[in-house]
């Protein structure tokens, strides 16, 4: 049983984002303005009376700055440039004008950690002899073992390993043509980190929020926020920096001494809970970064409308995570421990507790996540035989999920992050049920993790397909509606998206997207966000039962085996489930894999 003391909040900050609905777009995929078959800006610009009926608060956009697209864009060429894929500058000034005209708010990913090996600073890197400044600003160093004059490069200055397979060291050759010295890379090859020791690099990077800023974006999602700062002297770390189980996003697995990295198999039960690092990362959540992160809360504070940042920072435990939004450093972190949760109502409640302690304990509210562009959507992870998993991509040969089981548990899972108090994300498409595409063929993947591992990790693309717009037109309306031509999506897209497409469940009762709309309207009348738990007395976790009080609304959430009772004198005035509202009254059972809200005196 969890303790029914949950941790209260002291005031919650009066600022947007403090309780606002997140919609996180990834351009690529949202929708097609030009009809070139891959999404852009204009296509943003074109549906944000979608989002505006949806209900959210505000837009986060993945990078759309110009970028080989080696990772999504999450490989920088430049940061102050719009990519001719997704447009120009001035359309996203006329889109973030139109998403300002309808009250929404815009957020831009900012990537910190590396840039793309594109880059202007790393051309001129590897144009210069070692020691020059311009290499400085990256993460040079010369190899192990290497003999003075001999000519070759020794061996990689330690033993890291890249977040998506293989090494996390490269070797140039110097414009001599010999070999020369080695390059950090946590993520892909074409992905160099930063020295974030480096002024001239903080003074870049302080300008280029000052360019985003000066155009009106109200805040940033800072991505890989954790890991900018490396320990003095780069120790080897006998650590693997793993993904999350399922994700291609960093989870540190660590090792005792002695122990080997231990590569699990699909026999083993996956994680369940994350313990502290031991030994400790030496090139994630070091100290180091919050004195970045308070230079940049001042910079924002030189702008007016409560600017923001949020983090993406795979930090444990929870007390670790808090220290990012301490009130002199970011406004937010994402909350990963709930997205780990998966369905079971014990590590959620565990979650929530956690979550709401931690940000107690700094005066910040917490935020709510289930699915993102690095994540197997929960519609697909719910329906899995185990619903707490985390595969790396899900690919025709492994376990295909129930479809239904796993719309049902994500519209029941929504319904639970909706009502906690705090700001809730949403990635685009989980409005609609859309699950992951688990049969894309390898020859269409783009992800670097299934190159890099030799398809060993699946990867994130199953995630990115492009949205269903229109059900009877070619892609779905991804691409020809808005720009009356249309080509194939970037993406193929499987046929179970055509009945999930937003013309058919728009206006549709029971549809997953009126059931957003519902939740959203009620969230926001009921000022939810800005309310508090209180574990109830149906609550009863190890039986699958998760039930909490905020403000006028109860929550019940089944994750059990059998149905539970309404509770006396409640009624139902919202279902994750397929019944029709004017059942819900009457509703005296609250069937398995169902949330509902719940309402009256008791």
């Amino acid at each position: 049983m969890t303790d029914p003391a949950v941790p209260v909040p002291g005031p919650t900050p009066s600022a947007w984002w403090a309780d606002a609905v997140v919609y996180q777009i990834y351009p690529r995929s949202f929708a097609d303005g030009n009809g070139d078959g891959m999404g852009d800006l204009r296509g943003v610009t074109g549906r944000l009376s979608y989002l505006e009926s949806l209900g959210v608060d505000a837009i986060w956009l993945s990078p759309f700055y110009k970028s080989p697209q080696a990772d999504g864009g999450y490989d920088v060429a430049d940061y102050r440039q719009v990519d001719p894929l997704f447009g120009s500058l001035e359309d996203f000034d006329a889109m973030l004008q139109e998403a300002h005209r309808r009250g929404l708010k815009v957020i831009v990913d900012l990537v910190p950690n590396h840039t793309s090996d594109e880059h202007a600073w790393f051309q001129e890197a590897l144009a210069v002899p070692p020691g020059s400044p311009a290499r400085d600003r990256y993460m040079f160093r010369d190899g192990k073992d290497e003999v003075p004059g001999s000519g070759d490069g020794g061996r990689a200055p330690n033993n890291w390993k890249s977040v998506f397979g293989g090494p996390a060291w490269s070797r140039v050759q110097e414009a001599d043509g010999s070999p020369g010295q080695w390059y950090l890379h946590l993520f892909d090859t074409k992905q160099p980190d930063l020295n974030w020791d480096n002024p001239e690099v903080q003074e870049e990077m302080r300008s280029v929020l000052r360019f985003w800023l000066d155009r009106g974006a109200d805040g940033f999602r800072v991505d890989v926020a954790h890991g900018l700062v490396k320990e003095a002297g780069l120790p080897d770390w006998d650590g693997v920096a793993a993904m999350v189980e399922g994700t291609s996003t960093p989870r540190l697995e660590s090792h005792l001494p002695g122990d080997a990295p231990h590569a699990h198999t699909d026999a083993e039960e996956p994680h369940r809970s994350v313990s502290p690092m031991y030994p400790p990362s030496p090139f994630f959540d070091q100290d180091g970064v919050h004195a970045i992160y308070r230079d940049w809360h001042r910079v924002l504070a030189e702008y007016g409308g409560d600017r923001m940042m949020v983090a993406e920072a795979w930090v444990e435990p929870a007390e670790r995570l808090a220290r990012y939004v301490r009130p002199d450093e970011m406004q937010q972190a994402f909350n990963f421990d709930f997205l780990l949760a998966g369905w079971d109502a014990e590590r959620m409640a565990d979650a929530i507790d956690a979550s709401l302690a931690a940000a107690a304990s700094v005066g910040a509210p917490s935020t709510w996540v289930l699915s993102n562009h690095d994540t197997v959507r929960h519609t697909t992870r719910f329906g899995l035989k185990d619903p707490t998993t985390f595969p790396k991509g899900i690919g025709a040969a492994d376990e295909q999920p129930d479809p239904a089981l796993g719309l049902a548990r994500a519209r029941a899972a929504t319904l639970v992050a909706l009502a906690l108090p705090g700001s809730a994300y949403l990635y685009q498409g989980e409005e609609l049920g859309l699950p992951e595409h688990t049969t894309l063929p390898d020859e269409a993947r783009q992800d670097p993790t299934f190159f890099r591992t030799h398809g060993a990790e699946i990867g994130r693309d199953g995630c990115r397909v492009p949205l269903p717009w229109t059900a009877d037109q070619p892609g779905y309306g991804f691409s020809g509606e808005l720009s009356g031509e249309a080509r194939e999506p970037w993406l193929p897209q499987p046929e179970s998206f055509g009945p999930l497409a937003a013309d058919l469940q728009d206006g549709e009762e029971g549809s997953t997207l009126e059931l957003y709309r519902a939740a959203l309207s009620l969230r926001a009348a009921q000022q939810l966000g800005r309310g508090s738990v209180e574990w109830t007395d149906e609550h009863a976790p190890d039986s699958g039962l998760l039930a909490f009080r905020n403000g006028g609304v109860t929550v019940l959430s089944n994750m059990g085996f059998a149905s539970a009772p309404v509770p006396e004198g409640l009624a139902v005035v919202l279902s994750s489930g397929p019944e029709p509202a004017e059942e819900w009254t009457g509703m005296r059972e609250v069937p398995v894999d169902t949330t509902v809200y719940l309402m009256g005196g008791r």
